[in-house]
């Protein structure tokens, strides 16, 4: 039972393609209860000649049966299998809860704009969120393409023109611009958007 619950678990996440889902490994350990149209009875009945011959299992999706034939040493090797793919799931949810991740998920595109919208923030606040930004910029900013930073104020401020090609170099600079902002700014009702327009406005960045 519980390699049938880790199986139906990985199935879940896409692991079809090494024969690890609950059909590919019920395939391999046994064979399925088959249903034929039976003309004396007029309607299809399942061949029952294996009941009480092999242990079975239901799935709960569509009602199939199936007869379990495999030895005891192949259901061991699913189990290393399942629980090997399980661990690998384990640090890749870890790695993807962790450090900057946390805060901004997985950046994936290849050119950025990140807008930046401290309101009126305390200055702990203010500064919890440049840590956090910083930490971001040398986590992930540094894996792509392009980037570029824009603060959302009543004058808005951009730390480059365009997105710039990211390097050690601007990755530093852009960390350095972001440490120099003063804690308040005037605001409008409208300076998020109108950052967001301006970040928007660069036909390269897409995010």
């Amino acid at each position: 039972q519980s390699l049938v619950s880790s199986s139906k678990w990985l199935q879940h996440y896409g692991l079809k393609r090494n024969k690890l889902s609950l059909s590919q490994i019920l395939s391999q350990i046994g064979f399925q209860r088959r249903k034929d149209y039976v003309t004396t009875l007029g309607k299809r009945v399942a061949s029952r000649y294996a009941d009480g011959l092999f242990p079975q299992y239901k799935r709960a999706q569509d009602g199939s049966v199936y007869n379990l034939t495999a030895k005891k040493e192949l259901i061991l090797h699913f189990v290393d299998c399942l629980m090997g793919a399980i661990e690998l799931y384990k640090q890749r949810m870890e790695w993807l809860t962790s450090e900057s991740r946390q805060i901004f998920g997985v950046i994936r595109e290849q050119c950025i704009v990140i807008v930046l919208d401290f309101g009126i923030a305390a200055p702990s606040e203010f500064d919890l969120c440049r840590d956090a930004l910083s930490m971001v910029l040398e986590e992930q900013v540094i894996q792509i393409a392009r980037f570029n930073l824009i603060r959302a104020a009543q004058d808005l401020m951009k730390w480059q023109q365009k997105c710039t090609p990211v390097s050690e170099h601007t990755v530093k600079s852009a960390v350095t611009w972001l440490w120099k902002l003063d804690h308040m700014t005037a605001v409008s009702h409208t300076s998020s958007a109108e950052a967001l327009l301006e970040a928007m406005g660069d036909e390269a960045v897409s995010s």
